[in-house]
């Protein structure tokens, strides 16, 4: 005959609610740091992809002027009317061939960022001014120096 074990629970078996607090606050702490780190990772992320976009469309932009032997007025011009950034705002585009040289981007000395058009996203607060050291500015993603320089105003 086979005897069937016999268990025995003691009083200590469960967690106690102190331990459930302890592992609640280990929790909560926890994810305060995980939250702001992935949350940082995105808007990394979204940089990253509007910088991408951004050479992209200076490309083709580059490949416009190659063909017309002059730079679009618009993105329409390329195919790109609409073409929507990371954080779901239109590209700006500025052709400073013509009337528009005066409304160029400007660095912190003032001087234009770029020499035949601008091109940029206006970042995660969708504001922006011309010159980049404006706190509007800082989170835009530039084309600048011509397209030698495509990434955040504020590392510019």
């Amino acid at each position: 005959m086979t005897s069937t074990p016999h268990f025995r629970f003691s009083r200590h078996a469960g967690l106690t609610l102190i331990e459930i607090i302890i592992a609640m606050a280990i929790i909560a702490v926890l994810a305060q740091i995980a939250i702001p780190a992935y949350e940082d990772y995105k808007e990394s992320a979204k940089v990253k992809m509007a910088a991408q976009e951004i050479a992209a469309m200076g490309n083709t932009i580059e490949h416009y002027f190659d063909d017309n032997r002059e730079y679009p007025d618009s993105l329409a011009d390329v195919g790109l009317a609409g073409k929507l950034d990371p954080w779901e705002r239109p590209y700006v585009y500025l052709n400073l061939t013509g009337a528009n040289k005066g409304q160029a981007r400007k660095d912190h000395n003032l001087v234009p960022i770029n020499t035949y058009f601008d091109l940029y996203s206006t970042g995660k607060d969708g504001k922006s001014t011309g010159p980049l050291t404006a706190k509007a500015s800082r989170d835009d993603v530039i084309y600048a120096h011509d397209g030698r320089y495509i990434g955040l105003a504020s590392k510019f």
